[in-house]
């Protein structure tokens, strides 16, 4: 509950509606602070990787005696314990899955295809949200992908992802002016 207060806290000090970016642990922790407080003004949330179904690799790493103190509080009770189940909030959500299985998850467990090398695509989706997309990163380097920028930019713009254009285009030095492609109504 500590992060979860400390997320309202950070959203409430904001001036108007925002959108959320959750990486891993933190698209759950984004959805379990919208379901106990669905009055934040939060239009649009993306989360990348992030367990909202459940996770193989987390569960067998807290069953090892040290597991439960490296994954802390939140994972435990916020996907194990209070899992979310269904989106019922007013934000639309989107998720990202990555389907390049290079990660420290498969030492710890057997991971469905595709996966991200932590996360399993099939642990990302949750019924009730908008949107779902598999793109060919891993874990850690969806953090760094141009692919998943664009696709976050495309969500909180249109509420959706751009299954149709998933390749990047860039104009001249990588600048956002190239991307044609968002710049029409879909």
């Amino acid at each position: 509950d500590f992060n979860i207060e400390k997320l309202r806290e950070m959203i409430r000090a904001q001036s108007g509606p925002v959108h959320l970016v959750g990486n891993s642990l933190g698209g759950v922790l984004a959805l379990q602070t919208l379901k106990k407080y669905p009055d934040l003004k939060v239009d649009r949330v993306v989360c990348m990787g992030s367990p909202l179904a459940d996770t193989r690799a987390g569960r067998n790493v807290a069953s090892f005696g040290f597991g439960r103190f490296m994954l802390g509080k939140t994972l435990p009770a916020a996907v194990f314990e209070k899992p979310l189940n269904v989106w019922c909030g007013k934000q639309q959500v989107g998720s990202i899955a990555g389907s390049f299985g290079a990660g420290i998850g498969q030492l710890v467990a057997k991971l469905k295809t595709p996966h991200d090398g932590m996360i399993s695509a099939i642990e990302t989706k949750l019924p009730g949200i908008a949107d779902n997309l598999l793109l060919p990163v891993n874990h850690t380097g969806m953090l760094m992908s141009e692919r998943v920028v664009d696709q976050i930019d495309f969500f909180f713009r249109f509420g959706r992802f751009d299954h149709q254009h998933l390749t990047v285009r860039r104009g001249a030095k990588g600048d956002r002016a190239g991307l044609q492609q968002y710049d029409r109504q879909p």
